[in-house]
Order: structure tokens, then C-alpha cells, then sequence
């Protein structure tokens, strides 16, 4: 009974983790029209090497996101995927955000793909570093992290945010990689169960460690940005910070409490201080810290409100169940014989 069990166990293993796994490399775009062509190159040599390998399936694919995209990124999509077999795409009513597109791709991939690796257009996360995460995947892992090694590409103050971001999170409960952004390769049944996580607020920098599984890391180092403009500027970087701080934690509101009960001391102490200062015939002074407690006081309950109002805000996001994207075109139809990516290269069925 043992035994058989035991083979059923390594019988599912093996059909989990192909020996020639569909692998479909997800990219989301946000008018990356100055960086695409050269994006599609990268990946198409990196995709080319590993079905001659036999690491990857002959139907891997290379999935554009376009994101709303203001420039003619959907129209390189397209572009490319009359001219390039691998190239398959899909474009966004509207721009849904970063991690929504990115979500949008993931969720499509895994109804085709074995596993699928998630990065961005930059060219920032090191290409090359797929075929390290196919290999882990073959090892049996199910989620694959890229981990950068070092930051010595980023300026000071860029090191600086960025160390005090993945500490704070930290410090927060929020349970993250260190140094990991979303350069990362999830198996199909991990993404199976990202799919039952259906919250609004999307944060897959904490979401995805809450599934579990067998997880490895893969160090890399990080490129400058190949072309364009970064889309992530300090304001939108505190933005997601905060974002993924309040969908994933509730100590900002035990901050606030704290804060409630030191007030409350401190106004203890002022009323000590009152009463002193009456008793000893000194009541005409005071006037001064009696304006600054009032104005403490007074921000104090205007950030408390602030902090309550967020979560507030995000439980009514959450209760109306509004769709997280919607998807307006799909180019993804099976490329035809005689256009077939095998068959341009000269491989034989």
C-alpha cells in the first residue's frame, strides 16, 4: 500500500515537472516603445537557446502586456507578432498599474504555459538568468526568485530607499524577498493558487511567499536601463510602499494607537503642569504651550483619521468586486506550420 503510494507520489512529481516544460515568459508595457525591439531580441535569443537545449517546450512563448500604453508599444506588439513566432500579446482596456498588468499576463500564461517567468521591458533584469530558472524549476521548484547581488548600479540615494523599503516591510510583517522585485518563475500550480487570491489591493511582492511551496533563489546582477525612462520615480516608489504596507499589515494602526497613548500621557503631564503652575499663583503664562499642545493634539487625530480612512478606503475597494483589469485585444492564436519558429530555425519535428 506504501509502496504504491509512493508511486503515485513520484508518478505526479514527474507530470508536475516536465522534462520539456511550455514556458511562457510574461513582460508588462507601459509605453516602452524607445526599448521594445531590442526587449524582443533578448528574449527571443534567450527563448531560441533553450528549446535547442530541449530545456523548454517548442510552444514556449514570449507575452507582451501592454498596459494602456500612450505610444506605439501595442503597434510593436502587433508588429511583432506578424514577423516573430514566438511573439504573443495582450492589450489592456485602460491602464490598470504595473501589478495589475502584470497579474493579467500571469493569470492568461497559466492556462497554456507549465511555468511562466514574470520581468520588466527595461532590460534591467538580466536575460540570461531564465535559463537558470528553468533549470530550478526542473529541480522541482515551484517558485524561483531573482535576487539581485549587488545595487552598485543604483545611485546612493536609490541604495539608501531601497534597503530602508525592504526593512521597513520587514519591520511591518510584511514578509518579502530582500532584494527581489518581480524578476521570478512560478510553476502552474503555483499560479493556480495565486489565482485564488482576490484581493484588489495587488501586491505580489508579499502575496506570492504566502503560497508556499518549494522556493529557491537565483542571484543576478542588474543592468542599467537599456533605453527610455524609468516608470517608477520616488513619488510612485513611496506610493507602492505604502500600498503594499496597508493591503498586507494593520501595525500602521497599532502605530497610530501608540501614538494615542503617549499623547495621553503627555497630556497628563500638561494637566500636572496646570495644576502646579495654578496653585503657585502662576496661571497669566502658558500661553505658548498651550497653543502647541492644542496644534499636537490636533494633528495628532488628523493622522489617526488618515490612517483609519486608508483602510477604510481599501475595505471598499475590496467589498465592490470590481474587475482588477479588462482585456481588450488578445494576440495569441497558434503561429501555422510553415511559420512555426522550429521550422525557420531548420530543427525537424
Amino acid at each position: 500500500m506504501v509502496q504504491s503510494e509512493m508511486s503515485f507520489y513520484n508518478s505526479s512529481q514527474s507530470s508536475t515537472y516536465k522534462q520539456q516544460p511550455i514556458l511562457y515568459i510574461v513582460v508588462p508595457c507601459y509605453n516602452e516603445e524607445e526599448v521594445f525591439t531590442l526587449t524582443v531580441e533578448h528574449l527571443t535569443e534567450v527563448m531560441t537557446s533553450m528549446v535547442q537545449e530541449q530545456l523548454v517546450s517548442r510552444e514556449s512563448r514570449l507575452m507582451f502586456v501592454d498596459d494602456g500604453s500612450r505610444d506605439t508599444t501595442w503597434l510593436q506588439i502587433a508588429a511583432a507578432r506578424r514577423e516573430n513566432p514566438w511573439v504573443t500579446g495582450l492589450k489592456l482596456a485602460r491602464n490598470a498599474g504595473h501589478q495589475k498588468a502584470l497579474l493579467a499576463g500571469l493569470m492568461y500564461a497559466k492556462e497554456f504555459a507549465d511555468c511562466v517567468v514574470s520581468m520588466d521591458a527595461d532590460l534591467q533584469d538580466d536575460t540570461g538568468v531564465v535559463r537558470d530558472f528553468v533549470l530550478r524549476y526542473r529541480e522541482g521548484y515551484d517558485v524561483v526568485y531573482g535576487v539581485r547581488r549587488s545595487r552598485e548600479t543604483d545611485t546612493w540615494f536609490k541604495r539608501w530607499s531601497a534597503e530602508k523599503f525592504y526593512k521597513l516591510m520587514q519591520r511591518m510583517g510584511v514578509n518579502t524577498v530582500y532584494n527581489h522585485a518581480d524578476y521570478r518563475l512560478m510553476s502552474k500550480r503555483a499560479l493556480e493558487h495565486l489565482a485564488e487570491y482576490k484581493e484588489v489591493n495587488v501586491f505580489l511582492r508579499g502575496i506570492v511567499p504566502l503560497i508556499g511551496f518549494r522556493t529557491t533563489v537565483v542571484e543576478y546582477d542588474r543592468h542599467e536601463r537599456a533605453a527610455g525612462e524609468s516608470k517608477y520615480p520616488l513619488k510612485k516608489m513611496l506610493s507602492f510602499a505604502w500600498e503594499g504596507i496597508t493591503s498586507f499589515s494593520v501595525k500602521p494602526m497599532r502605530i497610530v494607537t501608540m501614538i494615542g497613548f503617549l499623547s495621553l500621557g503627555a497630556s497628563l503631564l500638561a494637566a500636572i503642569y496646570a495644576l502646579m503652575s495654578k496653585i503657585m499663583g502662576m496661571t497669566v503664562s502658558g500661553w505658548t504651550s498651550l497653543m502647541v499642545s492644542v496644534w499636537f493634539i490636533g494633528s495628532i487625530q488628523l493622522l489617526a483619521l488618515g490612517v483609519i480612512g486608508e483602510y477604510i478606503g481599501k475595505i471598499y475597494n475590496e467589498v465592490k468586486h470590481r474587475p482588477l483589469y479588462v482585456i481588450d485585444e488578445v494576440l495569441h492564436e497558434q503561429p501555422s506550420a510553415a511559420a512555426a519558429p522550429w521550422k525557420e530555425a531548420g530543427w525537424k519535428e
